[in-house]
């Protein structure tokens, strides 16, 4: 390890030598690459991430100094996922960096690819405005390369962040508009179901039973075969008990479902919101009886 950080500082050095030279023509840019290139590696190889992100930064500069932004790009995204491992602020900025430089040039799936990057890193910071930003950028670049599968998961994120910070009609919003997009897609249609739940599921959240019911009408419009899912089934009953007020019967349905498939943390998580309001004006109700 200390032998291959002491190797990569040698090329660090000399290829900053070269740099406050002399040089024809670009040249001594070009001999810096080569040295900056040989740090960079030496410094991945000890783990050394700090050093290497640093290096491939001043790699980038050598590139646009010699009017290569493809290149530089490339050495930002390089210099990102080293300091992925140690430091992500300096990891995001890098691939703002490198995105940037990406749709100068027209590489929109490369600049698609590293949005998502970022929003996940937002994602792990549990930082969900900003994930949801970088995701919904990401979404709209996939959408325009024609790539629907990815652009789809990250509109899923979009929705489920949007909910998750209390943002239902977004989020109801975008799984419709997935299920729509996907109920005559051979490929994506056994999908809907569960978007349509995942709506359903932020409808119940804003506690309207009218625009619940309104929308479970939509939802067998849209796609005849709901009406006889387990997922249908569930969101009547839990319909039904929200109108009814009734905590028992909401858990109930919620068991039943869940002892066939079980429900993911995320719809979890939402469904108790529902109970934890409901349970609110049931004991309401018995204060004032």
């Amino acid at each position: 390890m200390g032998d291959q950080i002491a190797r990569g500082e040698d090329f660090e050095k000399k290829a900053e030598k070269k740099l406050s030279g002399w040089g024809l023509f670009g040249s001594k840019y070009e001999d810096a690459v080569d040295l900056f290139d040989k740090a960079g590696n030496c410094f991945k190889l000890a783990k050394s991430w700090d050093q290497a992100g640093a290096v491939y930064v001043k790699l980038a500069n050598c590139h646009l100094k010699l009017d290569s932004k493809h290149e530089a790009a490339n050495a930002y995204a390089d210099a990102a996922h080293c300091y992925k491992k140690s430091n992500t602020k300096e990891a995001i900025s890098c691939l703002e960096q490198a995105v940037n430089m990406f749709l100068d040039i027209g590489r929109l799936s490369m600049s698609a690819r590293y949005y998502k990057e970022i929003a996940e890193l937002y994602e792990q910071e549990q930082n969900l405005e900003q994930a949801i930003s970088y995701y919904e950028k990401a979404a709209d670049l996939y959408q325009s390369e024609d790539v629907t599968t990815t652009a789809n998961q990250c509109k899923q994120k979009v929705a489920q962040f949007s909910a998750q910070i209390e943002k239902y009609p977004r989020a109801i919003e975008i799984f419709e508009e997935i299920a729509r997009h996907s109920v005559n897609n051979n490929l994506l249609k056994y999908g809907v179901r569960g978007h349509l739940l995942n709506a359903g599921i932020c409808q119940l959240c804003k506690g309207d039973v009218v625009a619940i019911n309104n929308a479970l009408e939509r939802y067998q419009e849209l796609d005849p075969t709901f009406s006889g899912t387990r997922e249908c089934k569930l969101l009547v009953d839990l319909a039904a008990a929200i109108d009814e007020e009734d905590v028992a019967k909401f858990t109930d349905a919620v068991k039943e479902y869940d002892s066939m498939t079980q429900l993911d943390a995320w719809r979890t998580t939402l469904l108790l919101r529902v109970k934890e309001t409901l349970k609110a004006k049931e004991l309401e109700e018995d204060d004032l009886t």
